[in-house]
């Protein structure tokens, strides 16, 4: 039982890094990426964006992790959903790794408009434009469709098996839905990236994982549900176990 109390421990951990390395990023780069002279403002505030970059860099190595660290526990309940959220959140780290590249290339071509001492020459403008825009299908888009499908994948195995509060799993079952329902939105141009309704729609998601964080940190899983998975496999084997527990 112990295991299983540290692994909790380290998830909810990873969970308040992912979490508040993606936050600070984006509000480190708002005032700067969200300006029209973006390029000139990059270059005025490089310390900034570069620890904008190193704290997305923090959140997208932590995100993988957290299924990494949570699925041996899942897949004692269901191994194919619990597999199914460690790849969709090793992509969604992949791709917040690309979102930070973007950043550092609007770094080098900031330096780059400043030496010249024009901004608005084209030959920075277009390939600026370029990487903004690969920003802005990488993060509010992909990113969050990917986040979404993984974060679905083990709430449905909590709320099955009674892991963590199924309330607690019912608001992350919601929440993540919303913020995958928030990028196909962005993706339709139905919203904006980042903006208003996005932040809104992943408010509840972004409160909830915060609450699970704590719960994991101070109350881990639930001792009677990892006790009856246990039973199950020693009486059946690991195999018919995760059959018996996994409803049709």
């Amino acid at each position: 039982m112990n295991t299983y109390r540290r692994t909790a421990a380290v998830a909810g951990g990873l969970w308040i890094v992912a979490t508040v390395g993606g936050l600070a990023s984006t509000v480190l780069l708002t005032p700067i990426l969200g300006a029209p002279d973006y390029l000139t403002k990059i270059a005025a505030n490089e310390g900034q964006v570069l620890l904008a970059a190193l704290s997305q860099f923090i959140a997208a190595a932590a995100i993988p992790a957290i299924a990494i660290a949570i699925y041996p526990v899942l897949r004692r309940h269901n191994e194919g959903l619990a597999l199914g959220s460690v790849g969709f959140r090793l992509i969604e780290g992949a791709l917040y790794v690309l979102v930070v590249v973007t950043l550092l290339l609007l770094v080098t071509l900031s330096r780059e408009s400043a030496a010249a001492g024009d901004a608005t020459s084209s030959a920075f403008r277009v390939p600026a434009v370029l990487l903004m825009a690969a920003r802005d299908w990488l993060s509010p888009v992909a990113a969050v469709l990917t986040f979404g499908l993984g974060a679905v994948m083990y709430y449905k195995v909590f709320y099955r098996s009674g892991l963590i509060p199924r309330w607690l799993a019912s608001w992350g079952l919601v929440g993540a839905t919303l913020l995958t329902v928030s990028g196909l939105l962005v993706m339709f141009r139905l919203a904006a990236p980042l903006g208003t309704t996005q932040t809104v729609m992943a408010f509840p998601i972004a409160v909830q994982e915060m609450v699970l964080a704590v719960w994991l940190i101070f109350r881990g899983f639930n001792a009677s549900a990892i006790a009856a998975a246990h039973a199950r496999e020693t009486s059946t084997g690991p195999m018919t176990a995760q059959a018996a527990a996994s409803p049709a």
